[in-house]
């Protein structure tokens, strides 16, 4: 299976790059065929300026802002989203890369009669994400997850009607130790070769 990894941390010696590094090698050695994403490394600008917002609802795939991260997107048969959950959200720049990049023609399409969305992206049959929370997981759960919301519930409907998904978060991370990371590490390497 081709597999798209989205990784998105600032820090390169983080927590998140040996999660980064687990899923790759997992994924790899499972038999897929992996690309890597690292919006911090390539200097991703996430943010969205007003002339691209004036044309986005009626962009065409030709006209995309960043067509080798729409290529990316189309070689796809399944995503790995890896990052930190920030105040019981995604970093601003994954939220930005997902303004910027998931854009109509690629990932979803309006009826210019009914006004409904039509996923674009069902060649996705597999969706997962990798995080670390550093709220204890039942307040995760109280607040409503936004961040795994966003992208397992919200993302998703743009995929294959059978897409499978794969949460794992390491919550508490503020105060993990070096075994509960080793142990969260040993979970992802499982999970993500079954994948």
């Amino acid at each position: 299976m081709r597999i798209l990894v989205i990784y998105c941390h600032p820090v390169p010696e983080s927590f998140g790059a040996a999660l980064r590094d687990t899923v790759m090698k997992g994924l790899a050695e499972s038999g897929n065929e992996t690309r890597l994403i690292d919006l911090y490394a390539e200097g991703f600008d996430p943010v969205m300026g007003c002339d691209e917002r004036r044309v986005y609802n009626e962009m065409l795939k030709d006209q995309h802002p960043l067509p080798a991260h729409a290529e990316q997107l189309a070689w796809a048969e399944g995503l790995v989203f890896v990052y930190p959950t920030w105040w019981y959200g995604l970093p601003a720049m994954l939220k930005g890369w997902l303004d910027r990049v998931w854009t109509p023609d690629i990932t979803f399409a309006i009826s210019p009669d009914t006004k409904r969305i039509s996923p674009l992206m069902t060649h996705i049959r597999k969706l997962g994400v990798v995080t670390t929370c550093g709220a204890p997981r039942w307040w995760s759960y109280v607040v409503g997850h936004p961040g795994k919301r966003t992208l397992l519930r919200g993302m998703r409907a743009l995929f294959a009607k059978r897409c499978k998904t794969l949460f794992l978060a390491h919550y508490l991370m503020d105060v993990s130790t070096p075994q509960s990371r080793a142990d969260f590490l040993a979970l992802v390497d499982r999970r993500i070769r079954r994948f």
